[in-house]
C-alpha cells in the first residue's frame, strides 16, 4: 500500500493542475492575514476528469460504509458528492441542502421538501464537502441528519485546511493541509517586496457580506 503522505502529495498535485491550489505567491486573505498558499474552492471541481477521480478516492475509502444517501452543500460539494455517489459499490443516492439564514441572521442548512421522503428508514448517510476551513457547514449537514433520523456514517472531504478541525465520525481528507498566515507586519513576503496577488483579494464591502451570508465551510 501506498504511503499517506505519498498519497497526499499525489492529491494536492491534481487539486493543483485544477488551479484551485495556489502557491509560491503573494496572498490577502479574508481575515486580512497574508500567505503564501491559496486555496480557490470554487475552481477544485471544474475538471469533471480529475472530480471523477478525487471522487473515486473518497467512495473507494468508505467502499464498506453501508451507504444509503451521499449528502452535501453548494455547487463545487455536490458535483464531488455526485462522483462519490457513483463510485460507490452501494450506488446510493445523491441528495443535497441549501444554505440560508433565519430571521434573527443565525445560519443553518435546510433540505428540499421532495428529498425528504428518503429518510424514512434511519437512512445511513454520508456527508461530502470539497473544502473544510471552519467545519461550521459540516456541522450544520450532521445536525440536519439527526433532526430527519438518519445516521452519519462518515465524512469525506478533498481539503481540510485548519487541522484542528475534528468530527465524532469517520473523517476522511484527500489532502490534509494548514499552511502558515502571517499579520501584514510579520509578513515575509511584504519584507521582500512581493506584490500581492491582485486577482484573489478578499471580496469587498457588500460582496464580501454577501459571502458571509451564504456561510463558511
Amino acid at each position: 500500500m501506498m504511503d499517506a503522505e505519498i498519497l497526499e502529495r499525489i492529491n494536492r498535485g491534481i487539486i493543483l493542475r485544477t488551479g484551485a491550489y495556489l502557491t509560491n505567491d503573494h496572498f490577502v486573505l479574508s481575515s486580512g492575514r497574508h500567505a503564501q498558499e491559496y486555496v480557490e474552492k470554487a475552481l477544485a471541481t471544474t475538471e469533471p476528469a480529475f472530480t471523477e477521480g478525487l471522487g473515486d478516492v473518497i467512495a473507494k475509502h468508505f467502499a464498506e460504509e453501508p451507504i444509503d444517501l451521499v449528502l452535501t452543500t453548494g455547487y463545487g460539494a455536490s458535483l464531488l458528492g455526485h462522483c462519490v455517489a457513483r463510485a460507490h459499490p452501494l450506488r446510493p443516492r445523491f441528495i443535497y441542502a441549501g444554505k440560508q439564514r433565519d430571521e434573527s441572521g443565525v445560519s443553518y442548512v435546510a433540505l428540499p421538501r421532495g428529498f425528504r421522503q428518503y429518510f424514512v428508514g434511519n437512512p445511513k448517510v454520508l456527508i461530502v464537502e470539497d473544502i473544510v476551513t471552519t467545519g461550521e457547514t459540516v456541522k450544520e449537514l450532521i445536525k440536519l441528519v439527526n433532526s430527519l433520523g438518519g445516521t452519519v456514517v462518515g465524512i469525506g472531504t478533498l481539503w481540510r485546511r485548519i487541522r484542528k478541525v475534528n468530527f465524532t465520525f469517520p473523517f476522511f481528507t484527500l489532502v490534509d493541509r494548514e499552511f502558515p498566515t502571517y499579520a501584514p507586519k510579520n509578513c515575509p513576503m511584504c519584507r521582500r517586496g512581493i506584490p500581492i496577488n491582485q486577482e484573489f483579494l478578499p471580496e469587498p464591502g457588500p460582496q464580501k457580506s454577501h459571502r458571509m451570508k451564504t456561510g463558511t465551510n
